[in-house]
């Protein structure tokens, strides 16, 4: 029996120094839990000279990540470099030779998963991700292990805490996207090109994570409908505070007619529902399951400990399995290779959904009876209409929302309404979940 593990990582930035501190600092309390020493014993990084506040023993750094990779001592490899290469090259080249690996990669396992799960499916190694989503939270855990029992019929939730963040403060201060956006970089929220978070990409990538682990299915991430929150004005949040309904970019994946929904887009949930109190960085996340029913996970969704937790998780798990010399205990895909197949992901057109359409018109007789006219032609049903401010000849917003409809249908509406001469800029589309949507 191996009296101890040891670790070797790729990658000291933020979670990376967040690891070390978390294996370094808690070293005898991991002990006590896995029954032997988890030893970080090499540290591999590009800049080794910045002094990053950490206690690190002589002769664990170095700038040659092939050290981790070639050393027959190393039993764990922990990838924290983040991008698709070589990021991918380290994580299959460890695979190859028998290391078991984490990574808390999200971009690298959305876009090319399917090439690293087989790989480690085929080696007999384990591959931990906990930390690719949802920072500290353990969703990974709760869906190949805790709700392995369950059918799930539908997951939603917060996955990415800048966009969070942002529209936290859009919804209480009132203030533009461009000013929170530059508060979130002020307060290190947010990078410096937050493209990637604002824009729905990052939470996108989870999501197609949770669906290949939810539904043993293949996922290519161009499938998954992505829209994020940079063209929400002030007035938006005005309109959705008076239908009592809160805005948050939501990742949605349900299972339908044996068919999935897979979408991230920002979102009406009604103001008194727990998403809705999910406020700042915090991320949730909601899980249905035919025999557990609901379940909500929440808390911060990135961060240095927080994440570094995840990792350290995962490195627990497999060392437990290297003390007891197994492996693949559990399949990486939470499905067993052989009985994963491929299921279906709509296009955004087939989805139906409740809807709030914004347009912007001229203050004049007869608009809302060609809009409302319009819409009935496509067979879209209205449920309520409010419009604010009077200055004839000027563009006031006009609010509808709607029944019930097909994304199809409503799309077709609008396409038609754009032209409209008394159209000023083009409408707003925001979907709506919750108890009646």
């Amino acid at each position: 029996m191996k009296s101890k593990i040891t670790v070797g990582m790729i990658g000291l930035g933020t979670v990376g120094c967040g690891v070390a501190k978390v294996l370094y600092g808690n070293a005898a309390l991991i002990a006590k839990r896995v029954g032997a020493p988890i030893e970080l014993v090499r540290i591999a990084d590009l800049d080794i000279t910045t002094d990053r506040g950490l206690a690190i023993p002589d002769g664990v750094l170095t700038t040659n990540a092939q050290s981790v990779l070639e050393d027959p001592a190393i039993d764990i490899v922990v990838e924290l470099i983040g991008g698709y290469d070589p990021a991918k090259r380290f994580i299959l080249k460890a695979i190859a030779k028998g290391q078991s690996v984490v990574t808390a990669n999200k971009a690298l396992l959305a876009v090319h998963g399917e090439e690293i799960f087989h790989a480690a499916a085929s080696g007999g190694v384990d591959l931990g991700f906990e930390a690719s989503v949802g920072g500290g939270i353990p969703i990974i855990k709760a869906l190949t292990e805790g709700l392995v029992a369950n059918d799930v019929t539908s997951m939603f939730g917060i996955m990415n805490g800048t966009s969070n963040y942002i529209l936290t403060r859009m919804t209480e201060d009132g203030n533009s996207f461009e000013t929170v956006l530059q508060q979130a970089r002020d307060e290190g929220y947010a990078e410096a090109d937050p493209t990637f978070d604002v824009e729905g990409v990052d939470a996108a990538h989870k999501l197609a994570i949770l669906v290949n682990l939810a539904f043993g299915t293949t996922v290519n991430i161009k499938d998954i409908h992505t829209e994020g929150i940079s063209r929400l004005s002030t007035v938006d949040f005005e309109f959705a505070r008076e239908f009592g309904y809160t805005i948050k970019l939501l990742s949605i994946a349900k299972c339908v007619d044996h068919e999935i929904e897979a979408r991230v887009h920002p979102t009406l949930v009604p103001s008194t529902s727990p998403m809705a109190q999910v406020g700042g960085v915090y991320n949730a996340i909601h899980i249905v399951g035919d025999a557990v029913g609901d379940v909500v996970l929440y808390g911060q969704g990135a961060g240095s400990l927080a994440t570094a937790s995840a990792v350290v998780s995962d490195i627990v798990d497999i060392a437990r399995n290297r003390l007891k010399n197994i492996s693949a205990r559990v399949p990486v895909a939470s499905y067993h290779w052989d009985c994963r197949a491929p299921i279906r992901l709509r296009p955004i057109e087939e989805i139906s959904s409740m809807y709030y359409l914004r347009f912007m018109v001229l203050d004049q007789p007869g608009v809302l009876s060609h809009i409302s006219s319009t819409l009935g032609e496509q067979n879209i049903s209205i449920s309520s209409v409010l419009q604010k401010g009077r200055q004839h000849g000027q563009a006031v917003p006009l609010v509808i929302m709607t029944h019930r409809s097909s994304e199809r249908a409503v799309q077709a509406a609008i396409q038609t309404i754009t032209g409209m001469p008394f159209v000023s800029e083009a409408p707003m589309l925001l979907r709506i979940e919750g108890a009646d949507a």
